[in-house]
């Protein structure tokens, strides 16, 4: 472990560190390593694991990982809720603040580029849509499809819409019901200076293996989770008869397996399905680190002890 002195003088400084990577490079090992190394607290910053119905499907820290250090932020949403980026926010503010009176160096770790934009740099103060207003949209989405949808969006924002893809739905509706119950476009709210940011600064690290071996690990690692539960994990979901439209659906392997179950396609083939649509996520994932993260120090191998010394020669600046 680093000199306990060390730690406590970087915690007194208001320093956390932010570690960011693409799904399956390694970022949840990095940062538990690294929490048992300086007794840091590992806090959540992944869209699909703050959900409790999918520890498997999302690749939650198991049982034996949260024993070795303190996990904030998993699996504390409801699947019949939708999280925000505000109330996740919220959330982590608190985290860090409980890490932080316990003596201990938060650990922020999460491959959701809006969370750890928010985290760094706060938010906009983009009022919240109305039920009924988001409700609209999602039906309207439903019966036109994602490029009319995303046509019709840029009517009303075409600098967000020209941002988005037919098929980001999420982002999609939220765009159109912001400026539907604003009258004002969300490219213009987050133009307004942002609120919320984490106290403290950040050292930034990216977890980045070459992309094959990402892509790799990302097969094997869908395989494995149909071995280890995620197939009675989706059935126990869909048992709920959840909304169709809520982020937990649309987790990577929930609708590959939901169909397998309904015996339109075979085993095999929802592993090859959800392992490519992984893929897809993890290059997306890369593309947004490239251009926005602004790693001070960037990880391409499996962590060792001599990362924490690079790390803490910045922290402690």
């Amino acid at each position: 472990m680093t000199d306990h002195s060390e730690i406590a003088q970087a915690v007194a400084a208001g320093r956390y560190i932010m570690i960011c990577g693409p799904t399956a490079a390694g970022k949840s090992a990095a940062a538990l390593a690294l929490a048992e190394q300086v007794g840091g607290t590992v806090i959540n910053a992944d869209s699909m694991q703050v959900y409790s119905d999918l520890r498997v499907v999302t690749a939650r820290p198991g049982p034996d990982d949260e024993a070795r250090a303190p996990h904030r932020l998993y699996g504390i949403v409801d699947g019949g809720e939708r999280a925000s980026v505000a109330s996740w926010l919220d959330l982590a503010a608190e985290a860090v603040d409980e890490a932080r009176n316990a003596g201990s160096l938060p650990i922020i770790v999460g491959g959701t580029g809006m969370y750890l934009q928010a985290a760094r740099d706060g938010i906009a103060p983009i009022p919240e849509v109305p039920a009924e207003i988001h409700q609209a949209c999602l039906d309207e989405l439903a019966a036109r499809g994602g490029a009319a949808f995303r046509e019709e969006l840029s009517k009303l924002d075409e600098e967000t819409a020209s941002r988005l893809f037919d098929g980001d739905s999420q982002r999609l509706v939220r765009a159109m019901g912001v400026v539907r119950a604003t009258g004002r476009p969300i490219s213009a709210w987050q133009s307004d200076p942002h609120q919320g940011a984490l106290a403290g600064e950040a050292v930034a690290i990216s977890v980045m293996p070459p992309r094959a071996d990402t892509y790799a690990r990302i097969d094997r690692r869908f395989a494995q989770m149909m071995e280890e539960g995620a197939v009675e994990e989706v059935e126990a979901l869909a048992e709920r008869g959840l909304d169709p439209s809520l982020p937990v659906m649309k987790a990577i392997g929930v609708r590959e397996i939901l169909a397998m179950q309904a015996g339109e396609i075979s085993r095999g083939r929802a592993i090859e399905l959800a392992s490519r649509d992984s893929r897809h996520y993890a290059k997306r994932q890369m593309t947004w680190i490239r251009n926005n993260y602004r790693a001070q120090i960037s990880i391409d191998e499996k962590f060792s002890t001599r990362f924490v010394k690079e790390i803490f020669s910045i922290l402690l600046k």
